[in-house]
């Protein structure tokens, strides 16, 4: 701009000058002589004085940017440097914003995160206090997880199988030698049916089968046998063993035990074997009787004690009777049973001070 207002200055001069030579060409007057002498005193501005009446260019930006707004003109245009400085400046304040970002995103999932745990907490303390689920499974069995020491996990109705303190079977010593009463039997031959029941072969008699001890009666309900015998004798165990399970009007049971030894044959449990059922679970139901007489021994002295059913739901309060003489089966009817149950017999339970009381 500068530059623009000299050139025009001196266009302006030199065609002043131009007018001038003509006329004095053209008039050699005085008074055109005196103009003359005026128009050579007309001389261009220096850049300085156009520019601001002799100011010196060096004056401050800020100066520079007043003088933008009063002239009403546009703000100059920035250099190389105040670009670079601008763009600097601009990513700064991007790179801190973001830091920002980032450091109310980590603040906001770490209180989150707390929170999670906090909760997990509650979480696991009111679980702890909680009941554990009851247990009410059916499946049950003698080795690994459904074995007898896990009965009471299986069904929480089944929880004296753990916790009684009068469980059966146990090891029979020093009993009390008394004069115990004669256990009466009042047993006729009766209809029957047999059921291989996934435990043990079961048979299940008639109604009329009676035992009568200390003026009670218990009729019997059914008898099972177990391999080999859970009851001992002064710690001696048996082959097998048969438990007759009465029970009384009140529902209170007796459980009659048979300890079998190798010998002869013995004819009920040879009519049992001859009508079990082909499937387990299945009942055979024969067209004949079976007298529980011909299982009982020749003598009819026996141990006595207060213990508890030897299979789930393992209820106590049971009176135990265990003949004292053993009853003999052939090694082929035991052989037979031992094919279908190797090992069906509940361990030895502790005594817990009970009183044992055995016939003279």
């Amino acid at each position: 701009m500068r530059n623009l207002i000299v050139l025009i200055a001196c266009w302006c001069t030199a065609h002043v000058l131009s007018v001038a030579h003509a006329a004095d060409s053209a008039y050699a007057s005085p008074s055109v002589s005196r103009f003359k002498s005026n128009i050579e005193s007309i001389r261009p501005m220096s850049p300085m004085q156009v520019g601001g009446g002799g100011s010196s260019r060096s004056g401050s930006k800020a100066e520079d940017k007043a003088g933008d707004k009063k002239s009403g003109g546009k703000p100059r245009p920035l250099t190389e440097r105040e670009k670079e400085e601008q763009a600097e400046a601009e990513l700064q304040a991007r790179i801190a914003e973001k830091l920002a970002t980032m450091k109310a995103q980590q603040a906001a999932r770490a209180a989150a995160a707390a929170k999670a745990r906090k909760e997990a907490d509650a979480r696991a303390k009111a679980l702890a206090l909680m009941p554990p689920p009851r247990a009410n499974g059916t499946h049950w069995g003698y080795e690994g997880e459904i074995g007898p020491a896990n009965w009471h996990k299986i069904n929480s109705d089944w929880i004296k199988c753990s916790t009684g303190n009068r469980q059966s079977p146990i090891d029979i010593r020093d009993g009390m030698k008394v004069e115990l009463e004669q256990i009466v039997f009042d047993y006729h031959p009766s209809a029957f049916n047999v059921q291989d029941n996934g435990h043990t072969v079961q048979v299940t008699m008639g109604g009329g089968n009676f035992i009568t001890v200390g003026n009670r009666a218990y009729e019997l309900v059914q008898f099972h046998f177990h391999r080999p015998s859970e009851e001992r004798i002064n710690g001696k165990g048996y082959e097998m063993v048969v438990h007759l399970v009465h029970k009384d009007g009140e529902g209170r049971y007796a459980v009659l035990a048979l300890l079998l030894e190798r010998g002869k044959p013995q004819p009920a449990i040879q009519t049992v074997w001859n009508n079990l059922p082909l499937e387990k679970g299945d009942v055979s139901a024969p067209a004949i009787v079976l007298d529980p007489n011909d299982l009982l021994p020749q003598r009819r002295d026996y141990f006595t004690y207060m213990g508890s059913l030897t299979t789930p739901p393992c209820t106590e309060n049971v009176l135990w009777l265990v003949m004292k003489e053993p009853v003999q089966a052939s090694p082929a009817q035991m052989a037979l049973f031992s094919r279908l149950y190797p090992l069906n017999s509940r361990p030895i339970q502790p005594t817990s001070g009970r009183m044992i009381k055995e016939s003279m």
